[in-house]
């Protein structure tokens, strides 16, 4: 390709993308119902009465959505006719809660402003909620998507694995159009939330095949988590992935990465992998809170522009878990 066409398609794509994401504005629904955040701060805040653990469900929800075909609530649709659920895929089957909490927001919303506010926005707002009530920083959340009428259950595998390398990882964030600092800045989500054994088990025994933990495990975690989950043990067994302040949306979870501490090997070699860009990344977010919680806004903005249905494409769900 030439350079001059090479430029040319550039500006194109760079055009398009805009455009695209031009259409989603944080006063989307200010004339048509300008209290859906307040809507669905209550609902959260009741539900987070009774389950601390909701908020870092809720958040989780929104990235497994974004990262298959765009944020577009497809994960929220249950089987039918033609339909198999995201739901039922391997990254998300019984490790991904939160449902019912998004129907009672949905049937909240749908009370004051019927056939108005997407799932997919639900979605956004909830992660965005979720984060301030857990003690982060609030962002203005981008509004305007709408619902997909189609699941992708195979498009699950776009879904970054606690197994996976760095390399690997990257790779998924840079097929979504997100960058090195998106991804640190996101996988700071595991601030707060819980994974079951199954998910690190392989670190704490036989990690290299010949009968050894993981190195980059410090040595004294190593054996609060052989603890928790013994060979032989229930490997649904739920685990803090922060160990420090489990329920808080805070900067310790980069601390912990520095103590050799990350619960998952795809938390810990963001700093362990040698010559990586993400440890600098990791450093500047375990020095600044406050820039941990810039960064974290503004990916979550970037995540939440990924592949949106907007205009007269896809619907507005009355039920999150069907099509109209």
């Amino acid at each position: 390709m030439s350079s001059s066409s090479f430029v040319t398609a550039a500006l194109f794509l760079s055009l398009m993308v805009g455009g695209l994401n031009a259409q989603l504005s944080a006063t989307f629904y200010s004339s048509t119902c300008s209290n859906v955040s307040s809507i669905v701060r209550g609902v959260v805040e009741q539900a987070a009465q009774s389950n601390v653990r909701i908020t870092a469900s809720l958040l989780r929800l929104h990235f497994h959505d974004c990262f298959v075909n765009g944020c577009d609530a497809s994960l929220l649709l249950d089987n039918s006719d033609g339909i198999a659920s995201e739901k039922d895929a391997p990254p998300n089957a019984n490790t991904v809660v939160g449902y019912e909490v998004v129907d009672d927001i949905k049937t909240a919303v749908e009370n004051v402003c019927p056939g108005i506010v997407s799932c997919a926005d639900i979605l956004a707002i909830a992660a965005e909620i979720s984060v301030t009530l857990a003690g982060g920083r609030s962002w203005n959340v981008l509004l305007g998507r709408r619902d997909s009428r189609t699941a992708n259950q195979d498009g699950t595998s776009a879904l970054p694995s606690p197994f996976e390398t760095l390399s690997e990882i990257t790779k998924k964030f840079t097929d979504v159009g997100l960058d090195t600092t998106d991804l640190v800045a996101l996988s700071g989500a595991h601030t707060f939330g819980r994974a079951q054994c199954r998910f690190f088990s392989g670190r704490l025994n036989n990690f290299d095949g010949a009968g050894n933990p993981d190195p980059t495990l410090n040595t004294t975690y190593l054996e609060t988590l052989r603890q928790t989950c013994p060979e032989g043990g229930n490997e649904n067994t739920l685990t803090d992935l922060d160990p420090t302040t489990p329920n808080d949306f805070d900067k310790n979870y980069y601390t912990n990465l520095q103590n050799n501490r990350g619960l998952l090997q795809s938390d810990q070699e963001l700093f362990s992998t040698s010559g990586a860009a993400t440890i600098d990344i990791v450093n500047r977010f375990a020095a600044s809170q406050s820039d941990f919680f810039d960064s974290f806004a503004q990916s979550m903005i970037n995540m939440g522009n990924i592949s949106p249905l907007t205009g007269t494409n896809g619907e507005i769900r009355t039920n999150c878990r069907r099509i109209n």
